[in-house]
């Protein structure tokens, strides 16, 4: 097992990308920590993933439950080897002078803001260890964005080169930093993206995946299972695109 031994913080795993996350960490042989908004989602998947999956409820936007939330969940797992920041909203595709004020805000706070407060939680703790993971969940919307979600681009586009910099900052501390950045997958998400879930949407959207197909959770888990592992020891400020070659 490629994570035999290892303890991880999942953000937004009740559901999606973080799910299948969270079940394939756990099959490698991980302690993991589910977190999300939605608690009874997090309880569910922990039930159904047995006892190395330990959920809490956290909004990863909110400075004080990410600080209590990370500090329970460090003691929980008994130390911290790997952060997964793939909590992550949008706005619904439209013009983007028809979001408002507030969903903007939301956008930048889960997607942007939710990774400057947990590296204030857990980045002290790597550093005392000796070591760290630390993997964020970008978009393809932050390499060759769509029209339409403008805002919620931009804020991918920022976890893409903010992963980046975080790696140049914390390979000294033997800290490693990547990104994945996933073409659009048949999650929740999905008719936000859109702006509604047709048939004719939806392939209007394959057709612009030369693979032809939208990405599954388990596509995402098995890049974050390698980039989060020993063999990627050498990798970091990588941002891995998990497009089916969208982004060619």
């Amino acid at each position: 097992m490629r994570l035999r031994n290892m303890t991880a913080i999942v953000t937004g795993a009740g559901q999606g990308f973080g799910r299948g996350i969270a079940e394939t960490f756990i099959r490698e042989g991980a302690l993991v920590a589910l977190l999300d908004i939605n608690g009874e989602a997090a309880e569910r998947a922990a039930r159904e993933l047995g006892p190395a999956a330990m959920p809490y409820r956290c909004d990863v936007a909110n400075a004080a439950e990410v600080a209590a939330v990370a500090a329970e969940a460090i003691a929980g797992l008994g130390g911290l080897d790997i952060l997964v920041n793939n909590a992550g909203i949008t706005h619904r595709n439209q013009p983007m002078l028809d979001v408002g004020e507030a969903e903007f805000d939301r956008v930048f706070a889960v997607n942007v803001k939710s990774i400057y407060l947990f590296a204030q939680a857990v980045v002290p703790h790597f550093r005392q260890r000796g070591h760290g993971v630390i993997l964020n969940i970008g978009s393809t919307a932050g390499v060759r964005p769509r029209p339409g979600l403008t805002w919620y681009n931009a804020s991918k586009g920022a976890v893409n080169l903010l992963s980046k910099s975080m790696a140049v900052e914390l390979a000294p501390d033997r800290i490693r930093v990547n990104a994945i950045a996933p073409v659009a997958g048949d999650t929740p998400l999905l008719a936000s993206f859109m702006g509604e879930d047709t048939p004719e949407k939806r392939a209007a959207f394959q057709a612009t995946i030369p693979w032809g197909r939208l990405s599954t959770p388990q596509d995402i888990a098995n890049a974050a299972l390698f980039l989060c592992s020993h063999e990627a020891e050498m990798v970091t400020g990588a941002v891995l695109t998990v497009d089916g070659g969208r982004c060619i």
